[in-house]
């Protein structure tokens, strides 16, 4: 009796793109099973490329989350939209991802022109599927579909978790034959401390108003683990005096409750009990500032 040949092992690079707020961070989160990337209701949240990885029996896939390509306002902005343009060049499967519940728009249209040209396998991802009728969902597909040249057509919703699987499936049919690329159990490559401060950073990122997102960075100066408690020591940057008021609210009950929420987050993260210390620091206008963006890690 013949046994059937054993599938090859695959292993490679994907990542999504989309406009801001088209679901990507969400999905990632939901694919690997835990949160990596951090997710806010605010465009351009994520500012850092995190890679996170998916083991399976036969594959592995590892998932580059990247800044939504945007139009640039500042040097930050330029730099970043470098980062994305890069990432794309380098991965084996990139999703484009558009949400079942808004028109298709001018935005998608314009990166889709932009993969185009890419040596990437592209497939279109409607996210969000949990928010639409069957009928709304079908119109979108076809509207999706008529955009360009994608491989194939995937619904998904991140929070309830339908088709994840069916999506991953797809991805990893399309990655080369390759040997492991990460060590078991490792979940990202990523410095534990870039980790730590986008989770303040996403703490800090909630209900404020529309002028503050961008201005907002977070540097962790030092962690210090002591037993089972990690000291963290943690800057938050804005770009300006009325926005520190802002950040540490009256009488500090923002910046109280903005330590409170990351801690919780970080623990989880850690798996250790944690002592936050958060300061407030005006860098003037640092998003247009060369030297104070490399002191900020960009």
């Amino acid at each position: 009796m013949t046994t059937p040949e054993a599938r090859p092992y695959r292993a490679g690079f994907a990542c999504f793109v989309g406009r801001p707020n088209a679901g990507k961070s969400t999905l990632t989160n939901a694919i690997v099973g835990t949160k990596i990337a951090i997710t806010s209701n605010k465009p351009q949240t994520t500012r850092h490329i995190i890679r996170a990885v998916l083991h399976r029996p036969d594959s592995q896939l590892v998932l580059v989350d990247t800044p939504g390509l945007h139009r640039p306002r500042t040097l930050l902005g330029e730099r970043l939209n470098d980062l994305v343009r890069e990432t794309w060049s380098e991965v084996d499967v990139i999703g484009l991802c558009v949400p079942a519940n808004e028109p298709v728009g001018r935005g998608d249209r314009f990166i889709t022109g932009e993969l185009a040209s890419l040596k990437a396998t592209v497939l279109a991802v409607v996210t969000k599927t949990d928010l639409v009728d069957k009928k709304r969902l079908a119109e979108q597909l076809l509207a999706v579909s008529e955009l360009g040249e994608f491989a194939a057509v995937v619904p998904v919703s991140a929070v309830s978790g339908h088709q994840v699987d069916t999506l991953v499936d797809v991805m990893t049919g399309y990655l080369p034959e390759s040997p492991q690329l990460y060590p078991d159990g490792m979940l990202t490559d990523d410095p534990e401390q870039v980790l730590v401060a986008e989770l303040v950073r996403e703490a800090a990122l909630e209900g404020v108003r529309d002028e503050l997102p961008h201005s907002i960075a977070v540097v962790v100066e030092e962690m210090i683990p002591e037993g089972n408690l990690t000291k963290i020591y943690a800057d938050v940057y804005v770009e300006r005096s009325s926005q520190k008021a802002i950040v540490i609210g009256h009488r500090g009950s923002r910046l109280k409750h903005v330590g409170t929420t990351a801690r919780r987050q970080i623990e989880e993260l850690l798996g250790t009990r944690v002592y936050l210390d958060l300061h407030v620091r005006v860098a003037k206008d640092w998003q247009r500032d060369p030297k104070q963006l490399r002191k900020l890690g960009f």
